[in-house]
């Protein structure tokens, strides 16, 4: 697929994302005991990285982010915390950072729209964009929105992966 010069930037960010990602799922794992937890992200870091396969066969190599061990530590980081708080907390992460991804990807893929020579780009963020949907609803089923502290940690998530997207556009 070949990818046009102004769409580097962007897919830098999906890299940069999907690692993250991955390593959401790896901080989950490595703290939490929870049965349906560990089912949950060993689901999800599948799909996860899937996803990041898939963008590292569209982003040349030297068009990635060089910043790929902030983003894995972060996104460690982003799963571990949580995950000492208990299963309130991951659920929420999950739903807050895929909430993100969502409008990300939707932004990206309107920027797509009408350009036909990008169609192959198009349709992998458009199947992207609907596994990101999917982890953010169910998520959302499992999580008290309610708590005042959670809804912080979703302020902190979400702007958090603002500023890893804003870096990693650039770097």
């Amino acid at each position: 697929m070949n990818v046009p010069k102004y769409l580097i930037p962007h897919l830098r960010t999906d890299h940069a994302g999907e690692t993250g990602a991955v390593y959401i799922y790896k901080g989950i794992l490595f703290a939490s005991k929870n049965y349906d937890i560990i089912k949950f992200a060993k689901k999800h870091l599948k799909t996860e990285q899937s996803h990041l396969d898939k963008i590292n066969n569209v982003l040349p190599d030297s068009q990635k982010s060089s910043l790929l061990i902030i983003w894995k530590i972060f996104g460690f980081l982003t799963g571990f915390v949580p995950a000492l708080f208990g299963t309130n907390f991951i659920y929420a992460t999950i739903y807050y950072v895929e909430s993100f991804v969502e409008i990300h990807y939707k932004n990206q893929i309107f920027l797509l729209s009408n350009n036909k020579s990008n169609r192959e780009i198009k349709k992998l963020l458009c199947s992207l964009n609907h596994d990101e949907v999917n982890h953010k609803n169910e998520a959302l089923s499992k999580f008290d929105q309610s708590n005042p502290l959670i809804r912080l940690w979703g302020k902190i998530v979400m702007f958090g992966s603002k500023v890893a997207v804003y870096i990693s556009y650039k770097i």
